[in-house]
Formats: structure tokens, C-alpha cells, sequence
């Protein structure tokens, strides 16, 4: 039955394969059902309305990538566009939940109707060869960087960020605390890369399992100590079943009303969802299918309605569930790594988020630095591609250079995006290769250039 309808021997996988790459995404995100609601509550929301809503919403949209697409992208909550959602549309702007709700629904159904008359595709068409290749590099760069961070071993700094320091984690007393778990995520790297390096198969889902074991052990013989109060939270499970908690308080809160008496503003935050939405899954999809040599030679993805639409859908629904804008996850790339090509690797990570309301303790324990590690061999992963990139030619280095770094630097996949179209277009014509350029990509400029004046 797998077989007939994923095609697993054409894409070549199997499913044994797809099952542990859907197991190993799913564990590298599964940490957004603790985050979006810690979030969105800012927002006035209920917080376990919005667990279940994030949980299923996340669900339905992986199946329809699934079964809309056949591709191995898991999707769920979009860090950063939640942020926007709490903090800016509802406490920022003071508008009530139930209106930022409605702009993401309304975004929701903007992005099926691009979808479905092929704007988005066109969009991802026209992005050139070589700054495709950037962008999952970039993409290598930045899940790095997330992982670095998830692990402790990136804080904050007089230089914006700094190398955590045992010596000072000793005189503060927080070694067995921010310490250890700085030193377990480095053993974590080690094992993955040693597993990665040995040909082991499920090697980022092994290496995820080995830290957080250690971890326990770590905890049992009081190396490692939880401070809830200061995120480190106990890694030994205290239950292992939940009942689900009700949509109730979230579900169809949709409020149009204010769309009467606030036009332009509704207008606003509909865009500011939009554009950072579009250009974040347009940026992941790109470099997670660059990753598993989806692109054929022109650089164009087969089926890339399927997974556009099956975005859009996510969003659609989670807004009417009761959760921020549902997106593509830059975390998919790590079951990839795994080896799963088909829907049946988002198919098993949607199920994965139904059990996760009735195991809700158990996957909630799972820490950031038993993570990390996956996080950080992945960025290794995705960066290998660089050499793909024509060096030779400023007019396409250059570019390139601007969207990895910044995709990095400015903590943004979609910024990213934008540095690179924008140099390209402008040291394409200042040069006079006016023939690489498409009509997109002089509109893309410029829309990239008014936003960052104008929102």
C-alpha cells in the first residue's frame, strides 16, 4: 500500500527509512508544541487550546503534504511570525487575539488562491540557479545557529553573541545546570557525527535518543540539576499520557468586524504576515529539496503546487483551530538528512503531533540540548552544498555571499531572501547583464526594498 501510493522504490527509499526520517523530524521540532503556547498566552489566548490547536493543525497540514505534494516537509507553527502574532499585532498594536486570528486566516486564503494560479510557483521559478543554491546554504548556516544556541553554547554578549563560558558558569553556580548541558550537547555532536561518519542509519535520531539518555543519567547521579526558574527543566519523564486539552476557548474565534473600521491597518498586518510567510517557505522548501536533490537542472521543483497549497492549507486551518500562521519547517531537512523523499516521512511526523496530545509529557521533556546536536550536523549537511555555487562570476557570488550571510546575521531565512535578490538584481544591471534578469525578479526588488522602508 506505501508503495503504490508514495512511490518509495522511484524516489528511491523505502519504508523503514521514511518511518525514522518522520520519527527524527518530528523530534527536532516537537519542541514548538512548549514554545508557540508560551508565546501566543502573551496574546490573552488559552495556553493548552493552544497546544491542541498547534498539534493538530500541525497534523493536518503534513498529511496534505502528503497527499497533495508526495514530499518530505513537515509543517507546523512558524517561530518568528508567532512572535509577530503576540507581540506586536495583540500587545504592540493592542489588537484582541480574535482579530490577529482573522488576519491570519485571511492570509490563509490568499496564499491557497496564489497557490492554486501558480504566482507562488513562479515566484520560486525565478529565483536564479546559483542563489538557490545559497539559500540552503544559508539555510545550512542558520539552523546552525539555532542549534548552537538551543544547546548553550551561543549566548548573548558585549559582541551581540559570545561563547558561553564554563569558567564563569563554575563562579556562578550554574555549572550543573547551563554547564552541563553545554557539555552534554557537544558530546551529542559528537556521537551524531561519529554515527553520520559510520554510515549508521536513523544516525540523527540514535544521536537525539544517546544525549537525552545521558542526560537522565546525568540528572539521576545529580550532575545535572533542573532550574525551572531558569529554563532547565527535569528530563526525566513524570508521566507519559494527557488528555488533550479542549479547542474550545480558540476554535473559530474569527472576528471580521474590525476589518470595517480598520482597513488599512488589517491591511498591514495581512501583508506582514504574507510576505515574511511566503519568502520563509519558499526559502525552506528550496533548501531542504536543494538538500535531497529535488531540483531538477533548470532548478525547479516537481509538484511544488502541492506543497505551496498544502502551506496554505496549513495556515487556513490553524487559524480557524486557534494557532498563529502554520509554515514549513526548516526542521524537515533533518529527516531528510535521514533519507526520506516521499509524504510518507511528513505523513508519519502528522501522526507523531496526534500522539503528541495524548503524550504530551513525554515528547515535552525531550530537552533543547538533545536536539541541538541534530540541528547543528544538519547545518554541516546543508553548508556542503557552497561549492555548487559559480565563484567565478562576481555578478552570482556576490549575491550568493550577501543571502548567507544575512540569512545567518540578521536571524532571518526571508532577509536572506531579499539581500540576495535585491544585490543580484542591482549588480546585474549596473554591470550590464540585463539578460540574466527576469520581470520577477525587478518586481521582487522592488517590493524587497519598499517593505524594508515602509513596514
Amino acid at each position: 500500500m506505501f508503495e503504490k501510493y508514495f512511490k518509495l522504490q522511484e524516489n528511491g527509499s523505502d519504508v523503514k527509512t521514511e518511518l525514522i526520517a518522520g520519527v527524527t523530524t518530528f523530534m527536532t521540532m516537537v519542541y514548538i508544541l512548549a514554545v508557540n503556547p508560551n508565546i501566543l498566552e502573551a496574546s490573552g489566548m488559552d495556553r493548552g487550546s493552544i497546544l491542541t490547536a498547534t498539534a493538530v493543525a500541525s497534523a493536518i497540514a503534513c498529511f496534505a503534504m502528503a497527499l497533495l505534494a508526495n514530499k518530505p516537509f513537515a509543517l507546523s507553527a512558524g517561530l518568528g511570525l508567532n512572535a509577530y502574532f503576540a507581540y506586536t499585532v495583540c500587545i504592540g498594536m493592542g489588537y484582541p487575539w480574535q482579530v490577529a486570528l482573522t488576519a491570519v486566516f485571511v492570509e490563509g486564503l490568499i496564499f491557497i488562491l496564489l497557490s492554486v494560479t501558480n504566482v507562488r510557483e513562479a515566484i520560486f521559478n525565478a529565483i536564479p540557479a546559483n542563489l538557490k543554491v545559497a539559500v540552503s546554504v544559508g539555510i545550512g548556516l542558520f539552523i546552525a545557529f539555532i542549534g548552537v544556541q538551543n544547546a548553550g553554547l551561543i549566548v548573548d554578549g558585549s559582541t551581540l553573541v559570545t561563547l558561553f563560558s564554563f569558567n564563569g558558569s563554575i563562579a556562578g553556580g550554574t555549572f550543573n545546570t547551563a554547564g552541563i548541558s553545554v557539555i552534554l550537547a557537544l558530546i551529542g555532536v559528537v556521537i551524531t557525527a561519529m554515527l553520520l561518519v559510520k554510515g549508521v542509519k536513523g544516525y540523527m535520531l540514535f544521536g537525539i535518543l544517546a544525549t537525552w539518555l545521558l542526560g537522565i543519567v546525568c540528572q539521576l547521579v545529580g550532575i545535572y540539576v533542573p532550574n525551572p526558574e531558569a529554563g532547565f527543566y527535569s528530563v526525566i519523564p513524570t508521566a507519559i499520557f494527557s488528555a488533550p486539552a479542549s479547542l474550545a476557548p480558540t476554535a473559530f474565534k474569527l472576528d471580521f468586524s474590525f476589518i470595517a473600521t480598520h482597513t488599512l491597518d488589517f491591511i498591514v498586518v495581512v501583508f506582514a504576515f504574507l510576505f515574511v510567510d511566503i519568502f520563509d517557505t519558499l526559502g525552506t522548501v528550496i533548501g531542504c529539496a536543494s538538500k535531497a536533490d529535488m531540483l531538477d537542472e533548470d532548478g525547479k521543483l516537481e509538484g511544488i503546487k502541492g506543497v505551496l497549497l498544502a502551506d496554505a492549507i496549513g495556515t487556513t486551518v490553524g487559524a480557524l483551530l486557534g494557532t498563529s500562521t502554520v509554515t514549513t519547517f526548516v526542521e524537515s531537512s533533518s529527516g531528510i538528512s535521514e533519507g526520506g523523499r516521499t509524504g510518507l516521512t511528513s505523513c508519519t511526523t502528522g501522526v507523531l503531533f496526534l500522539l503528541a496530545l495524548f503524550l504530551s509529557p513525554l515528547f515535552l521533556t525531550i530537552p533543547s540540548f538533545a536536539t541541538a546536536p541534530a540541528l547543528i550536523v544538519v547545518g554541516f549537511l546543508m553548508m556542503q552544498q557552497v561549492n555548487k555555487i559559480d565563484w567565478n562570476d562576481l555578478t552570482e557570488a556576490i549575491p550568493c555571499f550577501c543571502c548567507i550571510t544575512m540569512m545567518g546575521f540578521a536571524y532571518s531565512i526571508s532577509d536572506g531572501i531579499a539581500f540576495g535578490i535585491i544585490s543580484y538584481t542591482v549588480l546585474k544591471i549596473l554591470t550590464g547583464k540585463t539578460k540574466d534578469l527576469n520581470v520577477l525578479l525587478y518586481i521582487l526588488s522592488v517590493v524587497f526594498v519598499l517593505k524594508y522602508f515602509l513596514i
